[in-house]
């Protein structure tokens, strides 16, 4: 028996509730992720997307419409971060990464850093390493480091998030990379004398 209009219509159309809390059920683990890799802090990432959660459900209750979750929660996040560097001076990562735990959840992410840049970085670096040359990076391309390599997304995605232009974000991915290569071999030149060629 076919249904009528509007009982596909309800089936089909989430109520802005439905459509938050799908949204926390999808986002809230990657966010995490971002906001822990940028502040190197479990409780302070914890607060940040608990905050970003309550800032986009204040937005929704009042009447506000959210057409595409994703971009607006990390919209709201970077906010946020850039809110708590501000009250502070970035916190260095070596403190967290000296704690051994058993590895980090980035560690599988790393071996993809470079790969699939226009310009092929023809080395790899463990999770630490990677984590303390990208707190060296300016925020606008730590930024995009971080949601291209950690979080996995292209850059038209990253586009939408910070409300550029995709190219602008292909640029500053390729300077970051560029700047990466270029404090690793600063780092390594004062270790060891090698360095990676460009």
């Amino acid at each position: 028996m076919p249904k009528n209009p509007s009982s596909q219509e309800k089936e089909h159309t989430k109520t802005p509730e439905e459509a938050f809390l799908d949204a926390f059920d999808t986002y809230a683990n990657p966010l995490y992720r971002h906001a822990f890799f940028r502040v190197s802090d479990e409780e302070l990432a914890q607060d940040l997307v608990s905050d970003t959660f309550t800032k986009t459900w204040d937005f929704v209750a009042s009447g506000g419409v959210v057409r595409e979750f994703r971009p607006f929660l990390y919209q709201t996040l970077n906010r946020r971060i850039i809110d708590e560097y501000r009250k502070k001076k970035a916190t260095s990562l070596d403190a967290l990464l000296e704690k051994e735990e058993g590895g980090t959840m980035f560690e599988a992410r790393f071996d993809e850093l470079i790969e699939g840049s226009r310009e092929e970085v023809e080395f790899h670096i463990d999770a630490r390493q990677a984590a303390t040359l990208i707190a060296h990076l300016p925020e606008q391309h730590q930024t995009v480091i971080t949601l291209r390599y950690i979080n996995g997304m292209q850059p038209k995605e990253i586009a939408e998030i910070l409300e550029l232009p995709t190219n602008t974000i292909s640029v500053r991915i390729h300077r970051a990379l560029q700047e990466l290569t270029r404090i690793y071999n600063k780092k390594v030149a004062g270790n060891n004398g090698k360095s990676v060629k460009k």
